[in-house]
């Protein structure tokens, strides 16, 4: 699978250390709207031309657009990657809107061509073995699910954090992607949801970079809880925050009625996943069993380029989590419960596999 990365920001350097390591995939072209940024992602890669977002598109060199663009870009850069017959794969969050990500997925299928969607660390050891145990019954029956980020506000660190606070980012449409599709993974797919929100700051301001100092306008939540009704029966609570300082709480934990899991965070591939077992003396380490070993942040094209229709990362994947992400805050405003219209499978699990090994 030829690949041709449009958006060569901060989140590309961690696709770009991946693509030497990957098989069945290859990094053909680059584009951005500042040249420069294009021709410096590049600069070194044999075979990897810097090109504008137009001439990537067209070119009949590339077969898949790695779109990595601001989220307020996706489903535009998706839909003109569909009409000229490339499949695409998408940064998260699948889309900003809820209609605009079913868009998405209608030309994909009428185009017959694939649709993947980031996050893909759950194809990691730490997502996929607390799957196999789940799956064991080392828990029994899941019952409930907690899943919490706190962060004081990205615009500490990036340099250009604006996308962050405006609609389509904001800690639930920027971070809860990977939590949601952890917990769809893990738990199958959502069905209802009942939501609240709150915004704190009506401006940010900038902690690094050329702009540091500088104040940028807030319009989106900052904080947002949920309750997440899962098809199972298994009721999942979710916080999702740029307001507060720190948690010690586990990124994600799964109870059941014969113990509880505490899985790693889901922003990494990798991390120990432990179980408190009922009637145990505390919590004991869970071995490896499962996920793509020493994965990095473009695994799911590899994944995609070998599994063609049944890749695990999908666009359906992604534009479920945007549903349940925008159900949430749509009940914060309005108080009422709301119901999840799309479906999507629970992904099939991953084996253990180091995937270098085949490369």
């Amino acid at each position: 699978m030829r690949i041709g990365m449009i958006g060569c920001g901060v989140i590309s350097q961690q696709y770009l250390a991946s693509f030497d390591q990957l098989p069945d995939v290859q990094l053909v072209a680059v584009a951005d709207l500042d040249p420069a940024r294009a021709a410096a992602a590049a600069e070194g890669r044999e075979g990897v031309r810097a090109l504008s977002v137009d001439e990537l598109i067209a070119d009949p060199e590339v077969d898949t657009i790695l779109n990595l663009t601001i989220p307020a870009a996706h489903a535009d850069v998706d839909l003109r990657a569909i009409a000229a017959g490339k499949n695409v794969y998408s940064e998260k969050p699948f889309a900003v809107t809820t209609q605009e990500g079913a868009e998405v997925l209608v030309a994909a299928l009428a185009a017959g061509v694939l649709v993947g969607s980031a996050p893909d660390t759950v194809l990691g050891t730490g997502t996929q073995t607390a799957r196999a145990a789940i799956d064991e019954g080392l828990i029994g029956t899941p019952i409930a699910a907690t899943a919490t980020m706190v962060t004081p506000g990205h615009e500490r660190w990036h340099p250009q954090p604006d996308f962050y606070y405006v609609p389509g980012g904001g800690p639930l449409l920027d971070m809860g992607p990977y939590y949601l599709h952890a917990l769809i993974t893990l738990l199958g797919p959502i069905t209802s949801v009942i939501g609240a929100a709150s915004r704190t700051r009506d401006a940010r301001t900038i902690g690094s970079g050329p702009r540091a100092g500088e104040s940028i306008p807030v319009s989106t939540d900052t904080h947002v809880s949920g309750v997440l009704v899962h098809e199972s029966g298994v009721l999942s609570t979710l916080v999702m925050s740029f307001d507060a300082v720190a948690t010690s709480a586990h990124p994600i934990e799964i109870h059941g009625t014969e113990g509880t899991l505490a899985v790693p965070d889901p922003n990494h591939f990798s991390g120990d996943v432990t179980v408190h077992r009922l009637g145990g003396e505390g919590w004991e380490p869970v071995p490896t069993a499962g996920g793509y070993e020493e994965a990095g942040r473009g695994i799911g094209l590899h994944d995609m380029a070998v599994r063609g229709p049944e890749l695990r990362a999908s666009g359906e994947l992604g534009q479920h989590a945007l549903e349940v992400m925008n159900a949430v805050l749509e009940s914060a405003h309005s108080g009422a419960r709301i119901e999840i219209a799309s479906h999507v499978a629970r992904p099939e699990a991953v084996a253990l596999e180091d995937v270098r090994a085949t490369a």
